[in-house]
């Protein structure tokens, strides 16, 4: 299927709308063709390898006042006038919409800044995800491993009966795996815009490493301690702040601690969401067009984001964030990248491990922030992280796949996982992060399109509240 070929999809659901529900009524349409491939390997062997192409119609409609969403995969001439027909039934059954914000105008479509979708990785093939595989589990040094590698290519069209159209093309390639030993795991992840940027063998001698380095692990009590984050960790930082926080239905209603003008971050912190930095979409779920959006500068709050409703509430204009179901979720920021300060010097590489723990480090980055520590805890994973309180952005979790104890700076013995409880915007504020790497890491993420590129951070606290079973 062309990109013409969606765009004339889109079109024609449009026009379905107009000679169903009469010429008042307003619609959009989003037609998604996705090719998802897969390769999943366990006990260091390839097991499964998928792969599917699917077509999907996103619609809304604004008919008499009221709204309503509905979707479909079944593209015949049947199958899109079902769609129309049962979309428009549901409108008609739904409360009134006094917040409709309209549809976008004919506007350009922005173009993407990072280098036009990689073919290769739009077409690969099974043998090309089963080399990086292989890759993986030859570096592993004869431990079990076992996880994924994917690639994505998404063409998405969209067109609206106020005139406005647009198309384009996103590619993903990611990774993440883990090496088990003696029932712990080492894990290494990475999503790219091209495969061939996916080094299996350097991402299986991490997880390795990692694994090695956790052996006899021992328990420490709850308390604050000083903490140093790979990028992993750091991801779920970003993923939260940005669903919780930059989030700006959640802001209109006083749910989101977000303050724009506000110094509420450290100095060292930068967060911008930037959906062209990678072969993203160049338009979002109303046809708005995205660009790169500064939410935190230097420290300071700077926007969140918005969609046509919220934008028309806050009497803004639509930042590019809408998302399917936004009228119930909000729009969100999916493709935050964290920058800021540098870590420290290079020479700092190689005193951050010692004895069984040694591995526990795997970049430059992580070893310049664990030399400065004088005690505190190397920290891989975060996971099953759940608000508590979502105007504080109080989050409760758990460490997962290798904490460290760090004592002057080096890394000396491996942790039994630990629960937190702590404010992700209070861990990041003024004074509190004590470094930040200089690389950022791009993190898969199981949303479409969603990632988070971040460095490894130094944050002054954190509170651990005990063990993971507690």
């Amino acid at each position: 299927m062309s990109g013409q070929t969606e765009l004339e999809l889109a079109g024609q659901v449009v026009e379905l709308v107009r000679r169903l529900g009469g010429p008042a009524a307003q619609a959009e349409a989003v037609v998604t063709r996705a090719d998802l491939a897969l390769t999943r390997f366990a006990n260091s062997g390839i097991h499964q390898n998928v792969s599917e192409s699917t077509v999907g119609v996103r619609l809304r409609v604004h008919v008499d006042g009221r709204t309503a969403a509905g979707g479909g995969s079944v593209v015949t001439a049947d199958g899109l006038s079902g769609l129309v027909e049962r979309t428009l039934a549901a409108a008609r059954l739904c409360p009134p919409d006094p917040g409709w914000p309209g549809l976008t105008p004919p506007t350009p479509t922005p173009t993407p800044d990072a280098p036009p979708v990689d073919e290769a990785t739009a077409h690969a093939e099974p043998d090309q995800r089963a080399d990086r595989v292989g890759a993986f589990v030859a570096a592993a040094g004869g431990l079990s491993t076992a996880g994924y590698c994917r690639t994505a290519h998404r063409s998405s069209a969209f067109a609206n009966s106020a005139g406005h159209s647009a198309y384009g093309r996103s590619v993903e390639a990611a990774m993440d795996g883990i090496a088990r030993l003696d029932g712990a795991d080492g894990v290494a992840r990475r999503s790219t815009d091209r495969l061939s940027d996916l080094d299996g063998a350097e991402l299986g001698a991490q997880a390795a490493a990692k694994v090695r380095a956790a052996a006899d692990p021992v328990e420490l009590p709850p308390g604050h301690y000083e903490v140093v984050f790979e990028p992993a960790a750091v991801a779920d930082l970003l993923q939260n702040l940005s669903f919780f926080g930059f989030n700006g239905k959640r802001y209109a209603e006083r749910q989101s601690f977000a303050e724009p003008g506000a110094a509420q971050f450290d100095r060292a912190v930068t967060v911008v969401d930037d959906p062209l930095g990678g072969s993203g979409l160049p338009f979002d779920a109303e046809g708005t067009g995205r660009r790169a959006l500064t939410l935190v500068e230097a420290g300071t709050t700077r926007a969140v984001a918005h969609d046509r409703r919220t934008a028309a509430e806050a009497g803004a204009e639509s930042t590019g964030h809408a998302v399917a179901g936004g009228a119930t979720w909000g729009p969100m920021p999916r493709n935050l990248r964290l920058t800021g300060a540098v870590a420290g010097p290079a020479s700092a590489v190689g005193r951050s491990t010692t004895g069984a723990a040694a591995g526990a480090v795997v970049d430059a980055d992580t070893a310049a922030l664990v030399a400065g520590v004088r005690r505190g805890l190397l920290v891989t994973d975060l996971w099953y992280t759940r608000v508590l309180d979502p105007k504080s952005l109080v989050v409760t979790g758990l460490t997962r796949n290798g904490v460290w104890l760090i004592e002057d700076g080096t890394v000396v013995r491996a942790v039994r996982d630990l629960r937190f409880t702590e404010s992700y915007p209070r861990a990041l504020g003024p004074g509190a992060v004590l470094g930040l790497g200089a690389r950022a890491v791009r993190q898969p993420d199981r949303v479409d399109g969603a990632w988070w590129a971040a460095p490894s951070m130094r944050l002054a606290s954190w509170h651990f509240t005990g063990g993971a079973s507690g």
